[in-house]
């Protein structure tokens, strides 16, 4: 079974990772292939957990979500 909480953090964790990848790579000229793949997969884990969570998200939750999952899984 997929937990929609842990896949939502990990796909905000990684959207916030491929910042630094993506103004990397535009500074020096290079393509962002990297960071482009990086938002793919954050994309695809947001929307398969919001589509694996019957009563959806709200934006005011998510800090509440983040916590519990770090509290749940740092133990």
């Amino acid at each position: 079974m997929v937990d929609p909480d842990l896949f939502l953090a990990i796909g905000i964790i990684l959207g916030v990772l491929t910042i630094p990848s993506l103004l990397s790579a535009w500074t020096d000229g290079r393509v962002p292939r990297f960071g482009a793949i990086m938002v793919l997969v954050a994309v695809i884990m947001v929307a398969v957990a919001a589509k694996n969570k019957p009563t959806g998200y709200k934006i005011s939750d998510v800090p509440t979500i983040m916590l519990n999952v770090v509290s749940r899984y740092v133990n």
